[in-house]
């Protein structure tokens, strides 16, 4: 009886042995596939201005009566340019990304949220997600010049005024993109990917030939 007991916790220590191997191994292959994966970053549509183009100046009042420049004399502030709605539910729930974003940027990064339609609607959203801090402007003209098809549309312009990233955003990794993207110099996350990956194609090939 006792040899069988000691057969069986022996059998049991291999089997747990066995299962932490595998989950090491399993790990190792997450990790790999993340590294293959890289990044996912906004989505770029195609029209409007290109990044690494100067922003259409705009001379904007908010639904609050503040002044907001869009573009035209660089103030060494980056602007943090949201398109958003009242009635889009991908909008609301990364508002707490952006005021997120805006405390840790401090006075390096002006927030300006952008919108059109019913002005009371504005107002109401304003209010019920504590949106004070931001001057939200309507402006028809601005989302043309943009060529905002699709919402929640983000627009990250530098110091100097130029269009650093911009893109169609659906979660808080989408909108650090744009950060991330004009940190490394690059269009786009998936730019940077699209790149690395041809570049990485070509030293194979080359060590083939």
């Amino acid at each position: 009886m006792t040899n069988a007991v000691i057969a069986a916790l022996i059998a049991l220590w291999v089997l747990v042995l066995v299962l932490a191997l595998v989950v090491v191994a399993l790990l190792r292959q997450v990790g790999m596939l993340h590294e293959r994966l890289g990044p996912v970053g906004a989505l770029m549509l195609p029209g409007g201005p290109e990044v690494g183009q100067e922003t259409p100046a705009f001379e904007l009042e908010a639904i609050d009566g503040r002044a907001v420049r869009i573009g035209g004399t660089a103030d060494g502030r980056s602007t943090l340019l949201f398109f958003l709605s009242p009635t889009c539910p991908v909008c609301k729930s990364l508002i707490p990304v952006v005021k997120s974003i805006a405390r840790e940027q401090g006075d390096a990064l002006q927030v300006v949220l952008a919108s059109d339609g019913d002005a009371q609607a504005q107002y109401e959203m304003v209010v019920r997600e504590r949106l004070e801090a931001f001057p939200l402007v309507l402006s028809t003209p601005l989302g043309i010049a943009f060529q905002v098809s699709k919402l929640p549309h983000a627009v990250l312009i530098d110091a100097n005024n130029q269009i650093v990233a911009k893109g169609l955003i659906n979660n808080r990794e989408h909108l650090e993109s744009l950060f991330e993207a004009s940190r490394i110099g690059v269009a786009s996350l998936q730019d940077f990917q699209r790149a690395r990956a041809a570049g990485l194609l070509g030293q194979n090939q080359g060590s083939k030939a």
